[in-house]
């Protein structure tokens, strides 16, 4: 695979393996709450509190989410956001590599950023981990209209990719079924509306971007006994599709001229009356960052160690 080479990454490909270990030490006077609490702020260099983390989560955690500076040449109190754009990989490189370290092996990690430097994020990302185990770029629009002061376009999105530790091992994703659903798409209904709701009609028949499978052509008899073939492909194996139509999950559309049309119903619940859920999209609409600490114990890190922590359990 190809990779990204910048002037000193030599250097920065040993930097995460070169930090030290440190210890955490409570700043008691900016604590609130359970010190037993696994909620933790820790303020020092994000790569050494990382450092000071990994033997206690390392291979632990399911989720990571950072908002790295974007490179824009804004100002910022507590971090710089106007970095040489060598830089900038040295310092995102070795955190990413880290960051690794974290993730259990069905865990994934979210990272926003926008134009400046998304495309060579993107890059270190499918090297550090993985480009097989690249889940998507979401766009996240988050500004609507104005740009009176925009020179070429007015800019209303940025970018979050996000990559899975083992892409085998990733669970599936799924959101809350839609409340507006059932009036929106789930108009037609049957026998089965008790138990499992009205239904919608998909197309059985496969689009052209689909690879050509012999195993998917075969006919389908029609109400009227007729045996109806794809132009293409269907997308189901014969055996599924004999036994949707044993179930009466298969709708048979007639046109003007005779010919039979075959879609497949989906059913706003399943077999074990549960409402159907949700498949995110890729576009992000209408979405703010949000705090969501709750009494943190703070901690800076700033003792030096060269043994590790003890282990949690």
């Amino acid at each position: 695979m190809p990779k990204l080479d910048w002037l000193t990454r030599p250097e920065d490909e040993k930097a995460a393996a070169s930090v030290p270990y440190r210890l955490l030490e409570p700043v008691v006077e900016h604590s609130y709450g359970d010190e037993q609490s696994e909620n933790l702020l820790i303020q020092g260099d994000n790569l050494e509190a990382l450092k000071a983390l990994l033997p206690f989560y390392a291979g632990r955690v399911k989720c990571i989410f950072i908002d790295p500076p974007y490179n824009t040449r804004s100002a910022f109190e507590h971090y710089d956001d106007n970095l040489e754009h060598t830089k900038w990989l040295a310092m995102m490189y070795p955190r990413l590599e880290l960051l690794r370290e974290f993730l259990s092996e069905d865990g994934s990690i979210w990272v926003t950023i926008d134009d400046n430097e998304a495309a060579y994020l993107k890059v270190i990302m499918d090297e550090v981990f993985g480009r097989s185990n690249f889940l998507t770029t979401f766009i996240w629009k988050k500004a609507y209209g104005g740009g009176a002061k925009s020179r070429w376009f007015v800019g209303l999105h940025e970018y979050a990719h996000c990559y899975a530790k083992n892409l085998e091992l990733f669970p599936d994703m799924f959101l809350p079924p839609d409340p507006g659903a059932e009036s929106r798409y789930y108009r037609l209904e049957d026998e089965k509306k008790e138990t499992r709701g009205p239904f919608r009609v998909k197309p059985l028949e496969a689009t052209k971007s689909m690879d050509r499978r012999e195993n998917l052509v075969y006919p389908i008899p029609a109400p009227d006994g007729t045996e109806v073939l794809p132009k293409r492909q269907w997308w189901w194996a014969k055996e599924r599709a004999y036994q949707a139509l044993k179930n009466n999950d298969l709708y048979f559309t007639k046109a003007k001229d005779g010919s039979w049309s075959i879609q497949y119903k989906q059913y706003l619940r399943d077999e074990d009356g549960n409402e159907r859920l949700r498949k995110p999209t890729s576009i992000l609409m209408a979405l703010t960052h949000k705090t969501a600490l709750k009494s943190p114990p703070y901690y800076s890190a700033t003792k030096e160690s060269s043994r590790f922590p003890n282990q949690k359990d």
